[in-house]
């Protein structure tokens, strides 16, 4: 069971590192999961997304060791793994110690001098739902390394090797969103990023308003679902479009007008995985102007067709995402509600009036449980800060 959170998770992850260990920690550190606003599966891509991070997140404390090894201890499966700093190589380790044991290397790789340590992980990003538990557990992976060896904390590089760590560890070939929202994200903001060059520009989220995310608890693993059979047909599309538009080198640089003149050069089923990646584009950028407006019923509009777009062209959605997203729509006060994250499952983000959350939340779960059979899990999320470190000698 993992740890509670709250102000007690210092003291708990303190307590029970020490149990572990039999030493007290000396490292803190807390990555959150996030939360993708709009902008699905435009990422690789090199593409723009408006995600946010939340109040749920990856927990680490470390105590570094004066060998090699890494000694790994994960609450939430009560399990223990051990990892040699000079014996990481992709399928070396399977299971969630791989998420580590990736980080490790890369960062590695990239220049740093690691040292040994011990670790204890503990989260409350639910797995499989969306939300990026598993970036949340690279970056704060990432940022506790670096910490131990008194690295100054490279953001960015963190997201790099995270992406790196999914796509030769995980096998699953993700952009870099996730990643990059959990290392630099930005309290009551969501932010937009663009994955070409990695900039980001914070937008305001009105305090009126309420995040709020359904979990379906219909689990995927994007290694086994469509993602990445999404990402070749992503790349299809760019090659078969470069017969007319040779300049381009994703579908970035496609305008919705270049699509449709050249949209016989794409077999049907590849013409819609680009119409979507196409439109979200267009989407994100309206979007994050919308929020800078503080226009939420615009914004709100953009999240629907952004739906919409992702079960219809990108064929990403299921049917206890669609009840979900369906109740959610029909209720006043809500603004607009999608699917979040990789697809296939996981979760809805809806936008909603802040006095409207205790009546959604009820409306919605009756709804779900009556049409599927059990309860969704419900979370109000606030935007969050990005990693952070902290010893355990700064006060609390």
């Amino acid at each position: 069971m993992a740890l509670s959170s709250g102000n007690s998770r210092r003291v708990q992850m303190a307590r029970r590192f020490t149990e572990v260990f039999g030493a007290a920690p000396t490292h803190l550190t807390r990555a959150p999961g996030r939360v993708n606003l709009i902008g699905e599966h435009t990422d690789y891509n090199e593409g723009f997304v408006l995600p946010a991070a939340i109040d749920r997140a990856a927990w680490i404390a470390a105590r570094p060791r004066d060998d090699r090894r890494l000694r790994l201890f994960a609450v939430h499966y009560d399990a223990a793994a051990e990892l040699d700093l000079d014996q990481l190589s992709p399928d070396r380790v399977q299971g969630w110690s791989a998420y580590v044991a990736g980080m490790a290397d890369y960062l590695q790789r990239a220049g740093h001098a690691l040292p040994g340590a011990d670790l204890l992980i503990d989260g409350d990003v639910p797995e499989g739902a969306g939300l990026s538990s598993s970036a949340a557990l690279e970056v704060a992976t990432g940022a506790t390394l670096l910490g131990l060896a008194d690295i100054e904390l490279d953001r960015i590089g963190l997201a790099r090797a995270g992406q790196q760590t999914e796509h030769n560890y995980i096998h699953v070939n993700s952009g870099i969103m996730d990643q990059m929202i959990s290392a630099i994200g930005q309290q009551h903001h969501a932010l937009l990023i663009d994955c070409r060059d990695y900039s980001a520009a914070a937008i305001p989220l009105r305090p009126d308003t309420q995040l709020v995310v359904c979990n379906s608890k219909v689990k995927r693993e994007l290694a086994q679902s469509g993602y990445n059979a999404r990402r070749a047909e992503c790349d299809e599309a760019v090659r078969l479009l470069q017969q007319a538009l040779p300049a381009i080198k994703t579908l970035r640089d496609v305008t919705p007008e270049q699509l449709t003149e050249h949209a016989a050069l794409l077999p049907e089923v590849v013409m819609k995985r680009a119409r979507h990646v196409v439109t979200e584009n267009v989407r994100v950028l309206e979007s994050a102007e919308a929020l800078r407006r503080g226009d939420v019923k615009r914004f709100g509009e953009l999240m629907n067709e952004a739906h919409a777009s992702y079960r219809d062209d990108f064929e990403a959605s299921v049917r206890p995402i669609e009840v979900l997203v369906s109740a959610a729509q029909s209720l006043p006060g809500v603004y607009g509600s999608r699917l979040t994250g990789g697809g296939w499952g996981g979760c809805t983000v809806s936008l909603i009036d802040a006095n409207a959350v205790e009546r959604f939340c009820g409306t919605v779960a009756q709804i779900y449980e009556h049409e599927i059979g059990y309860a969704p899990d419900i979370y109000a999320c606030v935007a969050s800060d990005g990693v952070a470190v902290s010893s355990f000698e700064d006060p609390a």
